[in-house]
């Protein structure tokens, strides 16, 4: 048996009630047929999710993992099912989409998100270090979004005209070499990497400073701080040269342990920004929830980062 989404909604329903007899009310089941359901999911994943007693039943480990993974896959799909919906009622005609953003894996996955809703629409994709220079392709009209980020609450990039709106906000985390003595720890602090050096990728915002105030705060001055990119980054902190910072929706990588920073002394937000004066509107909401749903993924993928949102119940 294949797992559905019906499955996930089952599993949900069974941990928000508390019991199968519960559930098998609210799913309006019969409770051997609801218990028959369960053993079936169950032996599509592997384990018992749910332990069973006499106040109810309660989560497994593995029951824990799939909760997790479902309260991010269950609102992302609602959220599809009603986008799609808006886009199959909206006129459909073919165009070129013109899409910028920065280092990281979203824009890949906004790319694969918008194949899918608009499979008419032919596009292009621009990279850059600089969220000024994204900015300044948005309002020469050389781009129709960007992808750009700001360290927690700074402003977005300039410029006349331009919109911009939140995809989502990532705690920044540290990477390590597997073997680094906080390699397991569930959180860092960063006072423990206080003889380390550090890595990054460039960028043209007020990041830098941020880390150096996040640092001055926890009583230490960087030693040094290389910038470069992502490919040299993962080298350096692979041979252990360097502790890396990154988003928190880096992928998995080999040789390296991604872990949150305790406390969150760093956060990065997801921008999406077009011309008010050339971006229809339509477009841009479709544009802009794929961009949400296409964050939710990537999150989802990530261990590291689900780990610490079900540690921090962010939903």
């Amino acid at each position: 048996m294949e797992l559905e989404l019906r499955h996930l909604k089952t599993v949900r329903a069974i941990a928000d009630a508390g019991s199968l007899t519960r559930a098998a009310t609210v799913l309006g089941l019969a409770q051997p047929a609801l218990s028959a359901q369960l053993k079936r999911i169950e032996r599509a994943l592997g384990g018992a999710l749910f332990e069973r007693g006499r106040h109810g039943v309660r989560a497994t480990a593995l029951g824990e993992l799939v909760l997790e993974r479902s309260r991010i896959v269950l609102p992302a799909v609602t959220e599809l099912q009603q986008e799609a919906a808006r886009f199959a009622r909206a006129p459909r005609t073919a165009r070129h989409l013109r899409l910028g953003g920065t280092h990281g894996p979203l824009l890949g996955a906004l790319v694969d998100r918008l194949a899918d809703v608009a499979p008419d629409a032919r596009m292009t994709t621009c990279t850059s270090w600089s969220e000024r220079e994204l900015a300044e392709q948005l309002a020469d009209g050389r781009l129709d979004f960007a992808l750009a980020g700001t360290c927690g609450s700074a402003e977005p990039p300039g410029g006349a005209g331009l919109v911009w709106r939140e995809v989502a906000v990532d705690p920044v985390f540290v990477m390590v070499p597997e073997g680094h003595p906080v390699a397991r720890r569930a959180e860092v602090d960063l006072t423990e990497l206080a003889g380390e050096e550090w890595a990054c990728v460039p960028g043209d915002g007020c990041f830098g400073d941020c880390f150096t105030a996040a640092c001055a705060r926890a009583g230490f001055t960087p030693r040094r701080m290389y910038e470069t990119d992502t490919a040299s980054l993962v080298h350096l902190v692979q041979v252990g040269r360097a502790v890396g910072l990154c988003r928190a929706t880096f992928p998995t990588t080999p040789g390296i342990a991604t872990r949150p920073l305790t406390g969150t002394p760093l956060a990065w937000r997801h921008l999406l920004g077009w011309h008010a004066l050339t971006g229809r509107p339509d477009t841009a909401e479709t544009v802009l929830a794929q961009a949400r749903m296409a964050h939710a993924g990537v999150a989802a993928s990530s261990d590291s980062y689900t780990e610490w949102m079900a540690a921090h119940r962010v939903p």
